[in-house]
């Protein structure tokens, strides 16, 4: 691979890049100018002057190059995900990353896929110097490093559904408790929220901080319900909101609810447990089988043509 001709061609590429963009520049986005504006998912506090997003570069050559780079991958991040920027604040916000904002998450998928791509060719090209081994390992490694974060996001969305399933049967019962001795629903929310702790705890926080920044209680435990991965804590989050609009029995509901979610926690635990009882049959099935058939088929030819 001649250095000269790949330097020739970037330029070139670049010149009829740079010729594009003058005759047809890209549209503005709407969004960086609203989104100091906008509220953003309770809970999570930034800066108004500073949305999220905005990286600032302080190096000179940060200033210098920084901006036409971090432009180059939120490009190529919108065209990796072209999912709306309210359903991946859904997905980060399961996923516990409520401080990413998507086009954060876009950038990083981007600059991950080049990084993977451009190491993995680098490797070929050194090692193979095959020009096609080097596009293939290039392709293959940007598709991997650009999906891995999406992997990512949806394993720890997983992951804090289950948190969610085994937190909700206690935090139900507590609740349950602070309603039968007089308190009010958020008057309970907030009393589980001061002494607990854990991925059910910050749901009621934010909902609790929706509340304090002008939503309506019904509401906010409605948007908790749309919000969270797990559909147990959205019964809660909607009994909840219709206990506090219509004044329901919200104690005996949620004791109620927590008999339901601890027998489906009971009925999970028995497939799982059925599910590894039969796995764990796999590795003995697979030692001993080729032994006993071995065995069996040793004195076949003895007793078939009479050798000794």
């Amino acid at each position: 691979m001649n250095p000269l001709a790949v330097t020739a061609a970037l330029g070139v590429a670049t010149g009829c890049a740079g010729v594009a963009g003058i005759a047809l520049p890209p549209t503005p986005r709407l969004a960086p100018r609203v989104r100091p504006y906008v509220l953003w998912l309770p809970g999570v506090h930034r800066d108004a002057t500073s949305p999220p997003g905005d990286i600032r570069f302080t190096s000179t050559i940060g200033r210098l190059f920084g901006p036409p780079a971090l432009a180059a991958f939120r490009r190529i991040g919108g065209v990796l995900d072209r999912r709306t920027d309210e359903r991946l604040e859904r997905l980060l916000w399961q996923a516990g990353l409520p401080d990413v904002a998507p086009d954060d998450y876009r950038v990083r998928q981007a600059v991950r896929g080049v990084a993977l791509g451009g190491l993995s060719g680098l490797v070929v090209a050194l090692v193979l110097h095959v020009p096609l081994l080097v596009v293939g390992s290039a392709l293959a490694g940007f598709v991997f490093g650009a999906t891995g974060l999406r992997r990512r996001v949806e394993a720890a969305i997983a992951v804090r559904a289950a948190r969610l399933r085994q937190e909700l049967y206690t935090v139900n019962q507590l609740l349950a408790l602070h309603l039968r001795t007089g308190a009010g629903p958020m008057q309970a929310v907030q009393r589980v929220v001061e002494r607990g702790s854990g991925a059910t705890v910050d749901e009621l926080e934010a909902i609790l901080a929706w509340t304090r920044g002008g939503m309506a209680e019904g509401d906010a435990f409605r948007r908790a319900a749309e919000l969270t991965p797990e559909p147990s804590a959205a019964r809660t989050y909607r009994l909840f909101a219709t206990g506090t609009e219509r004044g329901a029995d919200l104690a005996g509901a949620l004791l109620a609810m927590s008999e339901d979610i601890r027998d489906a926690r009971r009925d999970q635990l028995h497939k799982e447990a059925v599910r590894k009882r039969a796995a764990m049959l796999v590795p003995t099935i697979a030692i001993l089988a080729p032994i006993m058939l071995l065995f069996i088929a040793a004195p076949l030819p003895s007793i078939v043509l009479g050798y000794r």
